[in-house]
């Protein structure tokens, strides 16, 4: 389906791709080492020579900063895709299964959404010690309750539809119905729901990083280079600004074009798909 968004989802769009790109490229680029120390100046400023600065050991920042827009990105869409399959599986069994298995599914998706998103993502961590696994495993769960319900809610709509009903009576067991009348109806909703995801797993895999309990160094991702410039930001504002601004592009991006997706993708007032 073409993307139907205003100019403004048309052009973070871009930005979204852009960034993508670099975080793909980033390696083949021809930026240096990110992990090389004592290349050039301690807390040198941007210029000419350093486009972006240098941090406290000397590397270049640039390199790093390609790096953690990579590291984020990825951290996050990994989470995002086990928030999707979980998420959609749940959703669509609390629609199908009245009774005790939907109340089930539903009360412990409240229970999750009812916590403080970076207090959840804090006390999970503590569980599985910090690093990008207990990060991912952080975003996946907090995610995943509002996907749920989102989903059951679309999936309601569907599952008392005639052809749902005909196609139980006609013998098709719950997997058929779920797989090929319930899913492709809420994919869309689910794609959308996806893209806020993107931005909440990035901002929790920052803060995480930030307050030291996500990525450990020497990898690096935007949350961890503003947790290290920030030691420096009196005297080095750059090392904070920078990869802050970046990932404060991204998730703006990211919601951008999810409000675009929304509208290229909504149902609303079209017949569903058999």
């Amino acid at each position: 389906m073409p993307f139907h968004g205003d100019l403004l989802s048309r052009v973070s769009l871009v930005v979204l791709l852009g960034l993508l790109a670099v975080a793909v490229l980033g390696p083949w680029l021809p930026l240096g080492d990110p992990a090389a120390v004592n290349v050039g100046p301690r807390l040198a400023a941007p210029s000419g020579e350093w486009w972006t600065g240098t941090d406290s050991l000397g590397r270049s920042v640039l390199p790093r900063l390609v790096e953690g827009i990579r590291t984020t990105f990825l951290l996050a869409g990994v989470a995002v895709m086990g928030t999707v399959a979980l998420g959609v599986a749940l959703g669509m069994l609390a629609a199908y299964y009245r009774g005790p298995i939907a109340e089930l599914i539903i009360r412990g998706a409240d229970v999750l959404f009812a916590f403080p998103s970076l207090l959840l993502a804090i006390l999970l961590v503590a569980i599985t010690g910090p690093g990008a696994p207990g990060a991912v495993i952080s975003i996946v769960l907090i995610c995943s309750p509002l996907m749920v319900r989102v989903v059951r809610a679309a999936s309601l709509s569907v599952v008392g539809r005639d052809f749902v009903v005909a196609a139980r009576v006609g013998g098709a067991g719950p997997v058929r119905i779920l797989l090929v009348h319930v899913l492709p109806n809420v994919a869309g909703t689910a794609v959308v729901q996806a893209t806020y995801a993107l931005s909440v797993g990035m901002l929790i895999e920052s803060g995480l990083s930030f307050l030291g309990l996500g990525l450990q160094p020497p990898n690096a991702s935007l949350g961890s280079l503003v947790h290290e410039g920030a030691v420096y930001l009196p005297i080095a504002p750059w090392l904070v600004l920078i990869p802050g601004a970046l990932l404060a592009l991204a998730i703006m991006a990211v919601n951008l074009v999810g409000d675009g997706l929304r509208d290229a993708l909504d149902v609303r007032g079209v017949e569903v798909r058999r």
